[in-house]
């Protein structure tokens, strides 16, 4: 694939959008957020709130969320000079944590927040490695006392076209978090279920559809740009993921007896479709996907899905063409744009039947 063919295949999953519905904080309540209904069997699309869900869902569905838990793993250090430097968690590698960092920062520096410093170690190309306060770090992971520490002095790191949010710190840690998030490790929250209420679920559960949980941690690969390396190999950034055997006992069971599986987020989706053993089975329940969904791909698990409106030209579009088709989603994201919906991580979202 030449360069000129790469960017011409990026370019079919451009469209444009006016900046101001960007949405820079969440619908209030959650479910209040809009809600684009698109039926593939009955071509009908219609606008509607996240409030009335299941209204639409199959009978006796089956709706998967991840349960992942985002860590504020942004932090703002002290380095001895007295400037700042904000650095970005991205793991740990050998007992030293991984970070980036927005400006330079010297091996043997120590860098300070809230009481707590880290000394600079050494640099390989764009990373730093930092050596942790001690008693943070355990088996090259992180303990329960370090992510404790990132829950006072870290910050929620958000896309980077959230500019300007109104949300301080401590409403950030809340409303970029699902109301159902356990398992921390993610860069990023599952931007779907972020409409989801307590009282939503329950009234889904309610109405005789199945809930169940499994997690992918998503990995700062989410917002990089999509290369040329990605479109050849059919291969996109790793991220980890884990499907109990309760869930993958329902969800086989579902998908036996002719019941529908929706996703919720495309998260969730990468996870069911790795794990996938064939049509309907659940075979790997663990371990990191590096799968690359779009137009052609055909579904072995999932019928349908909940998912927000994506940037431009990124992976995450070409996952929601794989169910609808490339030029049925731009049609839905023009339908959006029209009816004033509001795009991205905050921003409202649609189901795909």
């Amino acid at each position: 694939m030449t360069k000129e063919e790469f960017e011409k295949e990026l370019e079919t999953f451009n469209y444009k959008y006016p900046e101001e519905l960007i949405a820079t904080f969440p619908a209030n309540p959650r479910d209040s957020a809009k809600l684009l209904v698109y039926s593939r069997g009955g071509n009908k699309i219609k606008a509607d709130t996240f409030a009335n869900l299941g209204d639409y869902l199959p009978e006796k569905s089956v709706l998967v969320f991840n349960e992942t838990k985002v860590i504020p793993a942004r932090l703002i250090l002290e380095k001895p000079t007295g400037g700042k430097v904000k650095i970005l968690i991205v793991g740990v590698e050998g007992g030293k944590i991984k970070v980036m960092a927005d400006r330079k920062i010297i091996p043997g520096d120590v860098l300070s927040a809230g009481g707590v410093d880290f000394s600079v170690e050494n640099q390989e190309e764009k990373y730093f490695y930092l050596l942790p306060p001690t008693g943070f770090i355990d088996d090259n992971d992180f303990t329960i006392a370090f992510y404790e520490l990132l829950d006072r002095i870290g910050e929620v790191p958000l896309p980077p076209y959230i500019k300007n949010t109104p949300l301080e710190r401590d409403e950030l840690l809340e409303e970029y978090q699902t109301v159902f998030a356990r398992n921390a490790g993610s860069f990023a929250a599952p931007t779907a279920s972020l409409h989801f209420t307590k009282e939503l679920i329950e009234e889904i559960r309610k109405a005789g559809h199945e809930v169940v949980f499994i997690t992918l941690h998503v990995g700062l690969g989410t917002f990089a740009p999509l290369t040329e390396e990605n479109l050849v190999s059919g291969k996109l950034h790793k991220e980890y993921y884990e499907i109990s055997e309760s869930a993958a006992r329902v969800i086989e069971e579902a998908k036996a007896s002719g019941r529908k599986i929706i996703s919720v987020g495309t998260t969730a989706t990468r996870a069911l479709e790795s794990s996938a053993g064939g049509y309907g089975k659940i075979l790997k329940r663990e371990g990191e996907t590096d799968l690359f969904i779009r137009e052609g791909y055909e579904f072995k698990i999932i019928d349908g899905l909940v998912t927000n409106f994506h940037v431009p030209k990124s992976s995450l579009m070409m996952l929601v063409s794989a169910l609808t088709g490339r030029e049925k989603l731009l049609e839905l994201y023009a339908f959006a744009i029209d009816h004033q919906f509001r795009l991205f991580s905050f921003g409202d979202g649609m189901l795909v039947l």
